[in-house]
């Protein structure tokens, strides 16, 4: 593939993974936007829409035309809301184009989709050419890429290592997920409300949410015994970030210094993935405006019990960041390219 110069077209524009997609590639050195595209009729000049963009980007929303996205791009990332991608992913499978894809139409079978999404699913056989790619164990089987969500991302770099290694007790599972409130994406509801939401701490979904079988999927995929994890999630009174807590059975004898042994070496070439020294835990702010995920371990000898942190940005390492380093790796670039990103600290 040409990796001098790739264009690239985003369909789902205005919403916070669309925007994200723009901020992020605006300084990738081999991307160019040749298009956006909104589902809605908008087309007015991005700058317009979003001030912060005046200067930066010059571009107008176009109709979308998978015809038209094929002839003018190299890929074409799909930032739309789960439910959209399905309808109109099809053109661009049958001619096997390059797609990332940030919605959660295309991660699961048509079984769990329905029952999970409570939409209906796209084809099997259209699922079938889909690839579910955590970005950081990336395996090119597909030109169709199924960005993770980001409870997943961060759950599964969390419990990564030990399902490898089959060291999780599968019936001691348990997952405390929380998120800033972009995670929720730009649609307002009563508990997105700012009055509901500063100086608050809720939880939702509890048992529901749509990323429990994501997770589950690829869990098993790596630990076979594994049918089920107890999860929930909660809310943060902050723009961005995800902190997962899990409290997790190690189903052997074995002690603290190896199980830290066990993710440095499984993360000792993930240029992207920081395990924090032993006893040591994240914590959001150190990844804000970031691709990275820090993990951080402290095991109870006396409960058997490990607790482990993992911590991203939601947006980028949780989204557009990660459908960048997805883009990376198919298009065979180092996949830091273009986000090589110091934390926003203060």
């Amino acid at each position: 593939m040409n990796t001098q110069s790739i264009n690239v077209a985003i369909v789902g524009i205005t919403g916070y993974g669309g925007l994200e997609l723009l901020r992020l590639l605006y300084n990738h050195p081999t991307v160019h936007v040749v298009s956006i595209h909104n589902t809605s009729s908008s087309t007015e000049d991005i700058s317009t829409t979003f001030p912060h963009l005046k200067s930066m980007y010059k571009i107008t929303p176009t109709p979308f035309d998978p015809v038209h996205i094929m002839q003018s791009a190299d890929l074409v990332f799909f930032a739309t809301s789960s439910g959209v991608t399905k309808d109109i992913a099809e053109p661009f499978i049958a001619k096997k184009f390059p797609v990332i894809d940030l919605s959660g139409d295309f991660r699961l079978t048509a079984p769990d989709y329905a029952t999970w999404y409570k939409k209906t699913p796209a084809a099997q056989s259209l699922l079938d050419e889909a690839n579910y790619s955590l970005a950081d164990f990336y395996q090119q089987n597909s030109h169709y890429i199924a960005n993770p969500g980001c409870y997943a991302t961060a759950t599964l770099l969390g419990l990564a290592p030990l399902a490898q290694h089959q060291l999780l007790d599968q019936d001691n599972i348990i997952i405390d997920a929380k998120s800033g409130l972009s995670g929720a994406g730009k649609s307002l509801n009563l508990s997105s409300h700012f009055i509901n939401v500063n100086e608050n701490f809720s939880m939702y979904k509890a048992n529901q949410h749509q990323h429990i079988p994501e997770i589950t999927q690829q869990l098993k995929q790596w630990q076979p015994t594994i049918d089920h994890i107890q999860f929930t999630t909660s809310l943060l009174p902050i723009n961005r970030g995800i902190f997962i807590s899990a409290y997790v059975k190690i189903n052997n004898e074995t002690t603290a210094d190896k199980l830290q042994k066990i993710y440095e070496d499984t993360y000792q070439d993930k240029p992207f993935v920081r395990v924090m020294p032993k006893d040591q835990l994240p914590d959001i702010k150190q990844v804000v405006g970031t691709n990275f995920a820090d993990i951080g371990l402290t095991y109870n000898p006396v409960t058997k019990y490990l607790t482990i942190v993992s911590v991203i940005d939601n947006m980028i390492k949780g989204a557009a960041g990660q459908a960048i380093q997805n883009m990376n790796h198919l298009f065979d670039l180092d996949e830091t390219t273009g986000l090589q990103l110091i934390a926003q600290y203060a």
